[in-house]
């Protein structure tokens, strides 16, 4: 099975290269696909279910766009459909049943404007609880998502955050699958017995040192199990 994520920079209707971001995304055949500032207009058809947080009410958002959205090709578990998070808007969480048991995904962006100020140290401490809470009940986890953190360079991290994520996951006995990636703030961290003796194949796109070539400011990242 594949899990996705990627921050797509805001997109709209009208903008050229929303064309050329569904094309990837349909390429990608993911099973389960974490988009963050994203909109309403990625629409990958029939083949998935949609779940987002909350429309945007503050005027400088465009019309249809979200922080996040999860896509999945499979359907809801039985008896617990989702959990509760610390804030709509920003963090949504979707309990799937896949091939290889349930898996509660946990989509974020953490930080809406990035590491340094006192809105991502807020979210960071409100959703290392709802990890805690959602670890506490869930047959198996992943947080996917804009971290803000990047965990095996210099590119782009706190050493409060990358160290108090890190203690998070290891603490509930998850695996951030992505962690080793370069130049990378988007990622996927999967709960160890979720894994199990499997393997994991990483990859990523969107990757160019021409940033006018870019369709969007982040990677892409995908894990196949």
């Amino acid at each position: 099975m594949k899990i996705a994520t990627w921050n797509l920079e805001r997109p709209t209707q009208t903008s050229k290269r929303t064309e050329a971001i569904l094309a990837i995304l349909q390429a990608l055949q993911a099973d389960i696909l974490v988009l963050t500032e994203t909109n309403d207009c990625i629409d990958l058809g029939p083949a998935y279910s949609v779940f987002h947080t909350a429309i945007l009410q503050d005027p400088k958002y465009k019309v249809g766009e979200r922080r996040v959205s999860i896509y999945s090709k499979y359907p809801l578990a039985d008896e617990i459909k989702g959990f509760e998070t610390f804030n709509a808007d920003t963090a949504i969480c979707v309990n799937s049943k896949t091939p290889i048991g349930e898996l509660a995904v946990y989509g974020t962006i953490m930080g809406v404007l990035g590491n340094k100020g006192a809105q991502f140290k807020d979210d960071l401490e409100k959703q290392l609880l709802d990890f805690a809470s959602i670890h506490r009940k869930a047959s198996h986890f992943c947080i996917a998502g804009d971290l803000n953190i990047s965990f095996s360079d210099n590119y782009y991290f706190t050493h409060v955050g990358r160290a108090k994520l890190n203690a998070s996951f290891a603490q509930h006995q998850m695996i951030n699958c992505t962690a080793n990636l370069r130049h990378n703030i988007d990622h996927i961290v999967l709960s160890e017995k979720y894994v199990g003796d499997r393997r994991v194949v990483v990859s990523y796109w969107n990757e160019t040192e021409n940033k006018r070539a870019r369709l969007s400011d982040h990677k892409g990242g995908m894990v196949e199990i």
